[in-house]
C-alpha cells in the first residue's frame, strides 16, 4: 500500500510515496530505534520484538520512505476473539503531522478486518492530546480510563472502534 504524503510535505520530494508493509526480522534494529526515540517508557524489549516478529498473535506494520523505516504499529490478536488491540503506533518525530500516523492506522484497521476482527481497541496516554484527536477523528469512542496504567503512573484512556 502506498501512502502519498500531503502536497508540499514530502520526505525527499514534495510528492514522495511511502510504502506500508509487514515488518520482517531484518527490521528489528530500526523498530527498536523508533521505539526508543518515540517512547520514554513502556517500551518493547528486543526480546519481545523478536517474539512478535516470529509469532502469529501480533501484526506489525511499518512505513518506509527511501528504504528507511519511519513509522510502525503493533496490533495484538487473540485466538477466538473478534477484538484486536492496537498496542503501539509510532511515527518518527521529524515526520509527525504529515498524515503518516493516520494512514498507518487505516492499514491496521484494514489488516484487523481482514483477519476477522470486528473491533479495534487501544489505550492512549491522557496527556497525549494529539493522539486522542487522531483516534476521535477516525471514529474511536472512549469507553473507560485506567489510572496508573503506564510505568510512570499516567492514566490511560481506552478507545474502541467498530470495524
Amino acid at each position: 500500500m502506498e501512502i502519498p504524503t500531503r502536497p508540499g510535505q514530502g520526505i525527499d520530494k514534495p510528492a514522495a510515496a511511502l510504502q506500508v508493509r509487514r515488518a520482517v526480522p531484518g527490521d528489528l534494529g530500526a523498530l527498536i530505534d523508533l521505539e526508543n526515540t518515540s517512547f520514554a517508557s513502556d517500551r518493547l524489549s528486543a526480546r519481545q520484538w523478536r517474539h512478535h516478529l516470529r509469532g502469529t498473535r501480533a501484526s506489525i506494520l511499518v512505513v518506509e520512505s527511501s528504504a528507511q523505516l519511519c513509522a510502525a504499529a503493533v496490533v495484538f490478536l487473540r485466538k477466538g476473539s473478534t477484538r484486536a488491540r492496537l498496542y503501539s503506533l509510532a511515527v518518527a518525530a521529524a515526520l509527525r503531522g504529515r498524515g503518516i500516523g493516520e494512514a498507518l492506522l487505516d492499514a491496521c484497521e484494514n489488516d484487523a478486518r481482514e483477519r476477522g476482527c470486528t473491533h479495534l481497541r487501544l489505550e492512549v496516554r491522557s496527556d497525549n492530546v494529539a493522539a486522542q484527536r487522531l483516534y476521535q477523528r477516525r471514529g474511536y469512542r472512549r469507553f473507560a480510563s485506567r489510572p496508573g496504567f503506564y510505568e510512570d503512573g499516567a492514566t490511560a484512556l481506552c478507545y474502541e472502534k467498530i470495524l
